[in-house]
């Protein structure tokens, strides 16, 4: 349930990031109300999770998840450029987070 709660957690990180970037300094409310939410919920979601894993293997799959959504989604939505070789950093970062999952 831990691990779950973890990926969840690490998809919220995403969300309050980029809502971050969204709410042009907390200027924009519907940006600002969803970065509080997101981040939040991401928290709670790594505080529950980091009562059962290791703080550093949950502290390092939550941010990988975050930054290799947040990063994704921005290439998605043209507000930072693709490259095969951004592509295949993230593929890197992917491939480490799942190998923390599979080393616990």
């Amino acid at each position: 349930m831990a691990w779950l709660v973890l990926v969840l957690s690490g998809i919220m990180e995403a969300v309050w990031a980029t809502a971050l970037g969204r709410s042009e300094g907390f200027t924009k409310l519907p940006a600002t109300v969803v970065f509080g939410l997101a981040l939040f919920a991401s928290m709670a979601g790594l505080a529950y999770a980091m009562r059962t894993l290791p703080t550093g293997t949950a502290y390092a799959v939550w941010v990988g998840i975050g930054a290799a959504l947040t990063v994704l989604y921005a290439m998605v939505t043209g507000t930072e450029a693709a490259s095969p070789l951004r592509l295949g950093l993230i593929v890197v970062l992917i491939g480490a987070v799942v190998g923390l999952k599979l080393a616990h």
